[in-house]
Formats: structure tokens, C-alpha cells, sequence
């Protein structure tokens, strides 16, 4: 979006070790980890010659409204010279929002805006689009790394993309490769992933647990991507894109009022899973994340009465990749027996009729 609107973009690199060993060392010990990663992120940034960061805000009981100004200061103490440039959610102020996007687009039309917004979102659908095929495959293949190495080639070629016939082009070609991969026969366990919606969906946040879940044979179902959240905080709901709905009706009976972040969404698609006959449920969320805390005192009321198990990860700095993929291994043992026995006891219903 920023670079068809002519303004020059700096990416940091992809969030690795260096990212997280930037972030803790200047940030708060107990701050969110996506709050030290991103601190990570615009250091990084900063070595490339970035000299503004443009950062979201944010309302309701979640930190992360505070992020911002708590950056700021950090970054003020380090002495490093770098602007930022917060859009703070409309929230009925459409005046301050469309202000702080005049100070980014300068001159430019509202025009060439609405149009860079587009296309943003047709590559964010198609990025997602590869994501989720990615998440399907990869329990069904008997090489799953290949998968991998197609969704990396096809995110490059999403990336060069300049128009919308490029990018289905792209998604569609990524499809045609990867639908002769040779696959497994049989039914898979399912898991829906929810939580925080930035430790969903950045990969290091999460310790990449869609991949472990993957390569033991469990097919993962996002909560959310990133495109139903531009859909939904941007665009007002108005597209015609698949996503959770009625999540106020589906959280009500254990969750009835807006606690922050994603808490709300988190039981509401933990429901929805449950009705879809998914095996289990797996929450992750930023240790400390309050929110997501709310939601998790719910959980064992909402795996009870819908008849689901989860699973929940606070994960920081701190969290060891070992103890997660045992965590993992153990949970798909659950599920399997839990299938197992239920299979058992159908059989048995249908031989007594």
C-alpha cells in the first residue's frame, strides 16, 4: 500500500534471534512479547536507514494502545533519532484518523489511497489464500518440505506482483504445482488455532506451532487472517469475505462483553470449531496478555459443554521449543484415543439398531 502510494518503504528483516535479543534488552520485562519484538523490528529497521516507523494504535483493556507511546520513550532514551507516526483506530473520530493519513500521504488524492488500499488487500487475500493452502496440504503430503518450498517460491512472485491478474495468476499456478504432490489417504485429526491475533499469525511468536501440528499429521484451521481483520477493523465488515460471524451470539453464553484484543474472538471460535467437529482447540497469547487470560478462565466451561479439549501456550522469550513440541505430541495423542473411543462407542450404537 505504502509503495504504490510512492512513499519509500524499509522492511526490517524477517524476525529472527538478533530481532528478540534487541527487543528484550531495551524493553520492559514483563511487556508483551510482540511489544519486544516489534521494538526489535524498528531497531533493525533503523541499521537499514529507516528514520520513521508507522505504527498502529489501539482502544479497549489490551496494552497494546500503549505500545506506541511506550516505544517512543524507548526509543528517546536510546537516542534514536526515528519519527513515529501512530494511526489511532477511528473509533467515531474520523477527523484525527484521516489527519494522521494526510501526514503520510501528503499531497496525494484520497484516490490514489482508496486504490492503493485495494490492491493491498487483494495481495493480503492472496497471500492468505497460499497460507491456507499451505495448512492443508501439509499433513497429507509424504514430503511436506516440498509444500514449503512451493509456498515460498509462490509468496516471492505474490510479492513482485504489480497488479490483481498477476497475483491470481500467481495463486493459481501455486495450485496447479502443488495439486499433483503425492498424499496420504485416510481422515486427519483438526485443530482450530486461536488467540492473539499477532502471535497467530507471525511464525517466531508462535514458535511455529503450525508447522510442528503439520508435520505430526494434524491439519490447523487459523481462528483469523489477516485479511478478514482488515475486512472487519477496516473496511466495517462490508466484503463479502469467509470469516467468523455472529461472535458476540457464540461467545455470549461464557464470554458476554468486549474484554480487549481478541478474548471475545477466541471463545466465540473455540465454539465455532466445536460445532464443526474439530478434535481440539489450541490457544496461543503473548505471556501477561490480559485479554487472552480472560478468555482462557473460560475455556475449561466452554471445552465441557462443547465437548472439545484445548490447549493454551503464553509464550515470551523464555519458552523452549522442546517443552512446546512435547506439549504438542501429547495433545495429538489426546485427540487420537479421543477419536478412537468415540468411533468405538458410534459402532457400537449402530450395532444395537
Amino acid at each position: 500500500m505504502l509503495s504504490r502510494l510512492g512513499i519509500a518503504l524499509v522492511l526490517p528483516p524477517p524476525t529472527s534471534r538478533k530481532t528478540v535479543e534487541l527487543g528484550v534488552r531495551h524493553a520492559p520485562e514483563f511487556a508483551c512479547f510482540p511489544l519486544k519484538l516489534n521494538l526489535g523490528n524498528f531497531l533493525e529497521a533503523r541499521e537499514l536507514g529507516a528514520d520513521t516507523i508507522l505504527m498502529a494504535g489501539g482502544i479497549g483493556p489490551c496494552r497494546f494502545g500503549y505500545y506506541a507511546e511506550v516505544q517512543r520513550e524507548i526509543l528517546a532514551d536510546l537516542h534514536v533519532p526515528m519519527e513515529m507516526v501512530v494511526l489511532e483506530p477511528p473509533a467515531g473520530d474520523w477527523g484525527a484518523f484521516k489527519a494522521g493519513v494526510r501526514s503520510l500521504i501528503g499531497g496525494r488524492s484520497w484516490w490514489d489511497v482508496l486504490k492503493a488500499i485495494r490492491f493491498a488487500w487483494y495481495k493480503a487475500r492472496a497471500i492468505d489464500a497460499v497460507e491456507a493452502e499451505v495448512l492443508y496440504l501439509r499433513p497429507r503430503l509424504f514430503e511436506p518440505q516440498r509444500v514449503e518450498e512451493l509456498c515460498r517460491e509462490a509468496l516471492g512472485r505474490l510479492d513482485a506482483s504489480g497488479s490483481r491478474q498477476e497475483l491470481d495468476h500467481a495463486v493459481g499456478e501455486f495450485r496447479r504445482t502443488t495439486r499433483g504432490l503425492p498424499r496420504r489417504s485416510g481422515a486427519l485429526l483438526r485443530v482450530g488455532l486461536v488467540g492473539e491475533i499477532f502471535t497467530v499469525l507471525e511464525p517466531y511468536a508462535n514458535y511455529d506451532i503450525e508447522r510442528h501440528l503439520g508435520l505430526l499429521g494434524v491439519e490447523v484451521t487459523r481462528g483469523i487472517f489477516l485479511s478478514e481483520w482488515i475486512n472487519e477493523h477496516l473496511f466495517g465488515g462490508l466484503l463479502r469475505v469467509h470469516g467468523l460471524e455472529h461472535v458476540e451470539e457464540l461467545a455470549a453464553p461464557y464470554l458476554n462483553a468486549f474484554v480487549g484484543g481478541h478474548g471475545r474472538e477466541t471463545v466465540a471460535a473455540t465454539v465455532h470449531f466445536a460445532r464443526q467437529h474439530y478434535d481440539g482447540v489450541v490457544q496461543v497469547a503473548p505471556f501477561t496478555c490480559m485479554p487472552e487470560i480472560v478468555a482462557h478462565s473460560v475455556l475449561p466451561a466452554v471445552a465441557r459443554d462443547q465437548e472439545i479439549p484445548t490447549l493454551s501456550f503464553y509464550l515470551d522469550e523464555q519458552s523452549g521449543i522442546a517443552g512446546i513440541v512435547t506439549r504438542l505430541e501429547a495433545f495429538v495423542d489426546l485427540m487420537t484415543a479421543r477419536r478412537s473411543r468415540r468411533g468405538k462407542q458410534e459402532a457400537a450404537g449402530r450395532k444395537r439398531l
